[in-house]
């Protein structure tokens, strides 16, 4: 499903940690970002809307707005979902960049189907306010990760 959606943009961060501190730090930081998300899940009709299964995120788990479509610890997290204007997926990669550092990428894929769908893609991609949101999201993941203490 995430491949066959069209591509909508990526973000990236350089992380100085190992892979299982930004796995961890990946996971908390998502859910603190879904304590803030459940109202706007709701608002527009996401099937998911409050955070649940297991912890660190696994597949199987949901966010609000989102369910881990498949999670290989420390190398890559996949997540879907879907609303009345719009089917997406935002998939985060870790890639070796150096000793002791880590590449983290998101890349978001989205069809904004009708006229609703093409309005909403204007209000949030037109915007720039996913690209915030991302640029704020992967700050906050690479300061988890680079907190946790070492193994």
């Amino acid at each position: 499903m995430t491949t066959a959606l069209p591509y909508v943009d990526e973000h990236t961060t350089i992380v100085v940690a190992d892979p299982d501190a930004l796995w961890r730090g990946l996971s908390a930081a998502l859910d603190g970002a879904a304590g803030r998300g459940g109202r706007y899940a709701r608002l527009v009709g996401c099937a998911d809307v409050v955070a649940a299964g297991p912890r660190p995120l696994a597949e199987g788990s949901a966010l609000p707005g989102f369910r881990v479509s498949s999670a290989t610890p420390g190398r890559e997290l996949a997540l879907t979902g879907s609303h009345r204007y719009s089917v997406y997926a935002l998939t985060f990669r870790i890639e070796e960049a150096g000793p002791g550092r880590l590449l983290l990428r998101a890349e978001t894929r989205a069809a904004f189907p009708g006229l609703s769908g093409r309005l909403y893609r204007g209000l949030v991609i037109g915007t720039g306010a996913h690209r915030l949101g991302m640029k704020r999201l992967m700050a906050t993941v690479r300061t988890r990760a680079e907190e946790q203490p070492a193994p």
